[in-house]
């Protein structure tokens, strides 16, 4: 059985409207206009028990709302989910126990306390007992260099830092579920390798299943093998990450560099030229005729170098975000 289960799920805002200026606002004392926004339009899919899936679309496209009805913070206006066994939006203590939701722009931590305090609230709440709460925070610390921040007030870390307590403080209870939105969100490069490293970590340690959301691509590309592409509330995409690449952009790119610049200029007979400078040039090649163009380029030109690539997988998703492609689930 698939350890989450979507199905047709939905959610619509009554969002208030107004004109601007003071009589507007005064009218609105009295007569308010609302306006009704789909957030999430049907949006069916599974996860199973241990996958790592990437949960992508533009801002605004339902991402958050969806792992919000997932983790029962909202409740939906249509169709089902089923997490665990659990209907989320019941709020079960059994469920709650089980699950954990990160997101990259909201803190859990007390603001004015040490993230410690924190920790040990959330042992409270949890109700862990003290060895295995000890033996979890022992391991997060190592795993996430934490020793230098739990006597530190959470006002005083940086961006990066809190981020690593806030993955500590959500995963002392072990969860089985992991709902990640934006983990990664205003910290530098070297800091969303760490927290990548720690999420593949705990995912392959404990077996946990876990949704990310991300617009930072190489969150994705570094953890999921699957993708989940959502748009206007409406599922795009439900597949492989590379098969997504294989079916919008159903070519492949060849760098080359020659012996010399006429080499280069005769290059165009072969495929078509996206970029040429001296003896450098990238080609588009359709797919299926890589292999075929690549051995007659090696074979009737002066090659120093040669290599064949993907389009970037940001460029795909991109062409989808922009409907410029399309795609089925």
């Amino acid at each position: 059985m698939p350890q989450i289960e979507v199905r047709d799920l939905k959610k619509t805002y009554r969002v208030h409207e107004r004109e601007a200026g003071a009589s507007a606002s005064f009218r609105s004392l009295f007569v308010r206009k609302y306006k009704a926004v789909e957030a999430v339009k049907g949006v069916s899919f599974s996860l199973d028990a241990g996958e790592r899936v990437g949960f992508l679309g533009p801002n605004g496209a339902g991402k958050t709302t969806t792992l919000k009805m997932l983790a029962g913070l909202l409740y939906p206006d249509g169709g089902e989910a089923e997490v665990l066994g659990h209907v989320p939006w019941r709020r079960e203590r059994n469920y709650l126990q089980r699950i954990s939701l990160v997101m990259g722009n909201r803190n859990q931590l007390v603001w004015d306390l040490p993230a410690m305090d924190s920790f040990l609230v959330n042992q409270a709440v949890y109700q862990i007992p003290e060895t295995a709460f000890r033996e979890t925070l022992d391991e997060l610390v190592a795993l996430l260099d934490l020793t230098p921040l739990l006597k530190k007030q959470v006002r005083s870390l940086s961006l990066g830092e809190r981020m690593k307590c806030e993955l500590a403080a959500a995963l002392l209870h072990r969860p089985d579920v992991l709902f990640l939105d934006e983990p990664t969100l205003g910290v530098d490069i070297t800091m969303q390798g760490r927290i990548r490293e720690f999420v593949a970590s705990y995912n392959q340690k404990y077996g946990a299943t876990v949704l990310l959301t991300s617009h930072y691509m190489a969150d994705v590309t570094a953890l999921c093998r699957r993708v989940i592409v959502i748009h206007h509330g409406q599922l795009l995409y439900d597949g492989e990450l590379e098969s997504l690449a294989a079916r919008i952009a159903p070519f492949k790119l060849v760098q080359l560099e020659l012996a010399d610049a006429a080499a280069a200029a005769r290059v165009e007979q072969f495929a078509e030229v996206l970029e040429r400078q001296d003896t450098r040039v990238k080609l588009r090649v359709p797919r299926g005729e890589a292999s075929l163009v690549v051995a007659r380029i090696l074979s009737e030109l002066p090659i120093v170098d040669l290599t064949v690539q993907d389009p970037p997988i940001e460029e795909v998703i991109d062409q989808v975000f922009q409907g410029n492609a399309e795609v089925t689930a």
